[in-house]
């Protein structure tokens, strides 16, 4: 079966470390796994949510070539299973490490003019995550059910072998964001909790223990890779299959 997509006209703004993002569309959408859709762990009851506004997603994750040029540091050096390139995703970087990130990359595009006083970038809610991932399909990937052509999109444990690969050298999902489904998993802003948020604009619980994070990564298993795939991890864990990608917005109010 092949994925029903909605094929997005590319609007995208490059900042100043030459990210690209692209605008994601307000919609509607149900979040989570079908009844049947195979899965780890306890099946979520399937929810309603409503995104009222559009916002900018990275296309890509965030790269050891963009992170050295707002952090100045590699925390993947010398740890095992990173390949260390500009090219290659950002790992073994922690919740508050990709939110400082964030705040950094903020303030220097406000000084420089390359984002607008009342915009900032951040961490995606797990809805607008899955939302984004989807692109407008019902089915178990962005590119349909059939598993056996994950390959053609993703970087998981059919074809890797020892560390995450370049961004970008995969098909796109029909939004145009690469990678959603594999090499590394992707932090989201949301505490972690058993039954999703579901409404308008969801933002997960007040607090846990739990950060969420989506996507799979190079060593996962295709299941793991699927759109509604939901993992989560301490907000301290700096695994070598985790990093994250940028969303930008109105400050919130």
């Amino acid at each position: 079966m092949r994925a029903a997509a909605l094929r997005l006209v590319p609007k995208t703004v490059t900042n100043t470390i030459g990210m690209v993002l692209i605008e994601i569309p307000a919609g509607k959408f149900t979040m989570g796994s079908p009844a049947g859709e195979k899965q780890r762990g306890k099946n979520e009851e399937q929810v309603a949510v409503t995104l009222t506004k559009p916002f900018w997603l990275g296309t890509t994750e965030v790269t050891q070539g963009q992170w050295q040029q707002v952090m100045g540091t590699a925390p993947w050096e010398g740890k095992p299973f990173v390949k260390a390139d500009k090219d290659c995703p950002t790992s073994c970087v922690d919740w508050n490490d990709a939110t400082a990130f964030c705040q950094r990359l903020t303030n220097t595009d406000h000084t420089n003019g390359k984002l607008p006083a009342g915009e900032s970038y951040r961490l995606p809610t797990e809805a607008e995550w899955e939302y984004a991932c989807r692109a407008g399909t019902t089915t178990a990937f962005s590119f349909g059910n059939d598993e056996q052509q994950l390959g053609h999109y993703g970087w998981f444990s059919g074809n890797v072998f020892s560390y995450p690969h370049a961004v970008g050298m995969k098909k796109p999902n029909p939004w145009g964001l690469y990678d959603m489904h594999g090499n590394v998993m992707e932090w989201c802003s949301d505490w972690y909790d058993r039954k999703l948020s579901g409404g308008a604009d969801p933002v997960g619980p007040g607090g846990g223990s739990r950060r969420v994070h989506g996507g799979g990564g190079w060593g996962d298993y295709p299941d793991y890779c699927r759109s509604a795939d939901r993992s989560s991890s301490v907000p301290s864990d700096r695994a070598h299959d985790l990093g994250f990608r940028v969303a930008r917005s109105q400050l919130a109010q």
